[in-house]
């Protein structure tokens, strides 16, 4: 789950080589049905994302209901797969279901070689679809994967310094927040190590969550096209609350850098910090170098500027597809049928992630921290879903440009803003 973090919220620039490319606009399975005579189904997931246990039953209990048919699982590692991907889509015997990124849905879709499954969405569990990864797997009104499974971002706590610091119950607003920062500095501000929230200047996937709470977003959709909103008064808002935090938490995160680098959950594991905004798995990453802190760990989902209420976050994560020249397109939507199925999803949620086509998060509860995650999921939100969406998060990212220009004061809130929307459209307008 570590490596799906890294590289499903930073997806790298996907060019699909179209020279060549069958299929037309993906709007059926172009590949010939086989029909007669054993059949191999050819299923491509990404390694970390199924847990052992679910892919054995699943495959067993797919093989024992459709007589003849083996399934070939292949899972594939995240370094490399988009030039991967990108020679097997354009080959006339692709593998038949793919994993693909949410962010990297929309590039795959717009280039013609993805299987429109419009039809498919209500005997593929449609009604219990997550609705940011329904949207992320949409283009030009079709459907072109479906939701497999999402994670979302909390805050993560230290329990124990709550108690310390006499905070009785987390934060249900930005106001309680910010009161609870200044308690934990009054508390262990002697120590000049410590750092009430560790947060880095270029988390960008915590300010969608501000800019989301304003009433915001980074961009405006009209049909396909796409216009950025960096420049909104929301966006400035929630950029403003960013700086909030920042200067009320005295963080010594660096400005100029994200959660990544040096790793948050390292820092965070060294005891000095009583909070981050943080996926689940990074616990665990914490607790690999300190494996006392996990059983002091808590979470509650990020604070609106509303009381009582959850912010929107960000959810990434991934979807399942059907390569437009897949020769076993009719066993493929089977597959995903099964996949969709509450079982299956039932055991997503059982090993701590949010399932793409369930509503019964239930089995999260156990734990504190994946209980907090879904929680704040019921507000899950995409990235504007627009092919050029990955070359953002591979290259310059306007966003974190914006963020460490704004905090640094190298430019002032209107410039900084304004700076970033005009890139940011540069990048994803026509």
């Amino acid at each position: 789950m570590k490596r799906w973090t890294k590289v499903m919220v930073g997806v790298a620039t996907i060019a699909l080589a179209t020279a060549g490319c069958a299929g037309s606009g993906g709007n059926e399975s172009s590949g010939e049905q086989q029909s007669d005579g054993p059949r191999t189904l050819t299923v491509w997931l990404m390694n970390g994302s199924a847990p052992e246990t679910l892919t054995d039953s699943l495959h067993k209990e797919f093989e024992q209901s459709h007589d003849g048919v083996t399934v070939k699982y292949e899972v594939q590692e995240w370094n490399g797969i988009q030039d991967k991907l990108t020679t097997a889509l354009a080959s006339q015997d692709p593998p038949d279901v793919i994993e693909l990124g949410n962010t990297q849905a929309p590039s795959f879709a717009d280039e013609g070689v993805l299987t429109d499954l419009s039809r498919d969405v209500d005997s593929l569990s449609g009604d219990q679809w997550l609705d940011s990864l329904k949207a992320s797997g949409e283009w030009d009104g079709k459907q072109y994967s479906t939701p497999f499974y999402a994670a979302n971002r909390m805050v993560v706590y230290r329990t124990d310094m709550f108690q310390q610091a006499g905070i009785t119950a987390p934060p249900t607003s930005r106001e309680e927040w910010l009161t609870a920062i200044g308690k934990l500095k009054t508390k262990f501000g002697a120590d000049k190590q410590f750092q009430p929230l560790y947060l880095p200047g270029q988390n960008w996937y915590a300010l969608l969550s501000f800019i989301y709470d304003e009433g915001g977003d980074i961009a405006r959709q009209t049909g396909v096209e796409f216009t950025a909103t960096l420049d909104s008064p929301e966006a400035k808002a929630g950029l403003e609350f960013y700086k909030e935090l920042v200067d009320a938490s005295g963080t010594t995160a660096p400005k100029d850098n994200d959660e990544q680098n040096p790793e948050q959950a390292g820092i965070y594991g060294q005891g000095k910090v009583a909070m981050m905004i943080a996926l689940p798995w990074e616990v665990d990453t914490a607790a690999a170098d300190n494996a006392d802190i996990k059983a002091k760990t808590g979470a509650f989902p990020i604070p609106s500027k509303n009381a009582g209420e959850t912010a929107p976050v960000f959810q990434g994560g991934s979807n399942l597809a059907i390569p437009v020249n897949s020769k076993n397109a009719d066993l493929a939507k089977e597959y995903l049928k099964l996949m969709l199925s509450s079982k299956y999803q039932a055991q997503f949620a059982e090993a701590g992630m949010v399932p793409g086509a369930s509503t019964d998060l239930s089995a999260l509860d156990a734990n504190p921290v994946s209980k907090a995650m879904a929680e704040a999921s019921k507000k899950g939100k995409s990235v504007p879903a627009t092919p050029k969406w990955a070359t953002i998060e591979a290259g310059q990212n306007p966003l974190k440009d914006m963020l460490t220009a704004y905090l640094t004061g190298a430019k002032d809130l209107d410039t900084a803003t304004a700076d970033a929307n005009k890139a940011l459209d540069a990048a994803i307008g026509d």
